[in-house]
């Protein structure tokens, strides 16, 4: 519900954005290249609150069926999704699925092998350039801390990847290149990548746009911070102890002090 309202709240500033770039006389500033992305509510950023690990699972099987053929995730290993994604014999069989490059053999030479655990999510290309090549000189971010790269970036990337539409009267778009008011200057090389019903999601969720968008924002956040719940744990621990030794450091100050507090003084000529 609160990303419902938050998309309703969001298109009228969208329109009016690509609106007041066509009305003459208008000041226009280079910070006014794009449109700052709404507040969407991500639960997770609570003090108090948790990832929605269901929709980590979603976000996985959305990077893993859309945004892995261009995205790669160098810092997440295999290993890394074991009781957040799937079980471990789920994740051993996902990763089997990838041929590894290893070596050198005995006789010196690379060979390839089914993936491991302990292997790192294989990465759409062997280099920059290469990604660069299959982008026509656009090169695809790897996605590891993209939420933590960009200012707001849960909002940020929630609404980049929802807000593709027809560019403005007067925009100019070269060849190759999509209007989305989020993006800085408002082209963008990445064509629109989520449409409803995309993908069939394996717990039966309607894959509706949106919906696929924040799963795989929801991953990233997690992705950028797998430790995040653990921090939040500890840190409510830690908070606990301190109060409790606080605590019993006033009652034993009270109890060792209160003597000399407390005791009355005679002066006797």
């Amino acid at each position: 519900m609160q990303f419902a309202s938050a998309l309703r709240k969001a298109a009228p500033r969208v329109a009016g954005a690509a609106a007041a770039a066509t009305v003459g006389g208008t000041a226009v500033y280079c910070s006014y290249d794009h449109v700052h992305s709404p507040n969407y509510g991500f639960d997770h950023t609570g003090i108090l609150s948790s990832y929605d690990y269901a929709s980590v699972r979603r976000g996985y099987q959305v990077y893993r069926e859309v945004c892995a053929t261009c995205h790669s995730l160098e810092g997440i290993n295999f290993r890394n999704l074991v009781n957040v994604c799937y079980t471990e014999e789920q994740i051993k069989k996902i990763a089997a699925e990838v041929d590894i490059e290893d070596g050198p053999n005995d006789e010196g030479e690379t060979f390839e092998r089914p993936g491991k655990l302990s292997d790192p999510l294989p990465a759409p290309y062997a280099n920059e350039a290469a990604g660069r090549a299959a982008n026509g000189g656009a090169y695809p971010p790897d996605l590891t801390l993209i939420t933590k790269a960009r200012h707001n970036g849960p909002d940020y990337i929630f609404a980049l990847l929802t807000g593709y539409m027809d560019p403005p009267e007067g925009k100019l778009m070269l060849p190759g290149l999509y209007y989305n008011p989020y993006f800085p200057g408002g082209s963008i090389a990445m064509a629109k990548q989520l449409n409803d019903g995309q993908i069939e999601y394996e717990d039966g969720t309607p894959a509706t746009a949106s919906q696929m968008a924040k799963d795989v924002v929801q991953f990233l956040c997690w992705t950028a911070e797998p430790e995040a719940d653990d921090r939040k744990k500890m840190g409510m621990q830690w908070f606990g102890a301190m109060v409790a030794m606080s605590v019993l450091t006033g009652y034993y100050k009270r109890l060792r002090w209160s003597p000399y507090k407390t005791r009355k003084v005679t002066y006797i000529n």
